[in-house]
């Protein structure tokens, strides 16, 4: 069940924006609530900005369910597996998706749809999609991907996600043994689905240092998974960069209009560019043949 493995710590510390006669407040959410008239905005932000980019889209199957993912970049390059936020496979995934396959000299990126072809508008669509997602079957997308990718020309496979995707890309480290390298953003699985203590692929992760998300994505959860980190062995680098807050990666127009929505003001694009640039460095690091 989805929310024994991820979503209990992140849908416990969500705000949204209530408006009062003298200013805006934030309240703390309980995992079930109705979007503000704000973030039905958001509606048509998704609608309108998808990626013009030029995806492929192809069919991968595992065990007896097939599922859709979304390839961009060099047939021959490295691979890399983009796991999305709680909104699904949306513009600002594809966005990263893009940024990511020009990376060097390229790479081949691939997003699996894990949703099954949904995607959450505004936050009530994209909490009710995550809280039941089957985080296990999602590893196994991951696995299946990974395996694609190797079998379709790419020697070396990564694997990279944010926020949800985040923590599902370190559950990979500990779940998938075909993968050579995982750079995540903003989210910790719970150890329930995959204790970081026991990660067998070299690990880098990004956390700011206002995310509010308790027990998810905060510091203190970022400080908590270097330990364990560090105890599994393997090569691994954990940075907290000061001043931003939660999926902080998002700098489209777009994705920074929404995150204001829900209540994120903070931008800083020397943030993001660092981020981009130790993303780089760890990929080549352990992805280049």
């Amino acid at each position: 069940m989805m929310t024994s493995y991820g979503s209990r710590f992140f849908t416990k510390t969500l705000y949204t924006k209530r408006k009062s006669t003298s200013s805006i407040t934030f309240s703390l959410v309980r995992p079930h609530f109705s979007p503000s008239g704000s973030l039905h905005q958001v509606r048509a932000m998704a609608t309108d900005s998808n990626s013009s980019a030029p995806f492929k889209k192809v069919q991968i199957q595992r065990d007896n369910t097939t599922f859709d993912a979304y390839v961009i970049g060099k047939d021959d390059a490295p691979g890399i597996v983009v796991l999305q936020e709680w909104w699904g496979v949306d513009f600002e995934i594809k966005n990263h998706a893009q940024k990511i396959s020009q990376f060097d000299s390229g790479y081949k990126a691939l997003i699996p749809d894990l949703y099954r072809g949904k995607v959450g508008l505004d936050v009530a669509e994209a909490q009710h999609l995550m809280e039941g997602l089957d985080w296990q079957g999602a590893v196994k997308d991951i696995e299946a991907s990974v395996n694609w990718l190797k079998a379709n020309g790419s020697q070396k496979v990564g694997v990279t996600g944010y926020c949800m995707g985040g923590a599902l890309a370190i559950a990979s480290s500990v779940l998938v043994p075909t993968i050579d390298a995982v750079v995540a953003f903003y989210g910790v699985p719970s150890s329930e689905l995959a204790d970081p203590v026991n990660a067998k692929a070299p690990v880098q992760a990004h956390f700011g240092e206002l995310d509010n998300f308790v027990g998810f994505s905060d510091a203190k959860t970022g400080k908590a998974l270097e330990a364990k980190l560090k105890e599994s062995g393997v090569p691994n680098e954990v940075y907290i960069y000061p001043g931003v807050a939660h999926a902080f990666m998002n700098s489209s127009p777009e994705g920074v209009e929404r995150r204001k929505n829900m209540g994120m003001n903070d931008e800083d694009a020397d943030a993001v560019e660092l981020a981009w640039t130790r993303f780089r460095s760890w990929m080549t690091r352990f992805l280049s043949v």
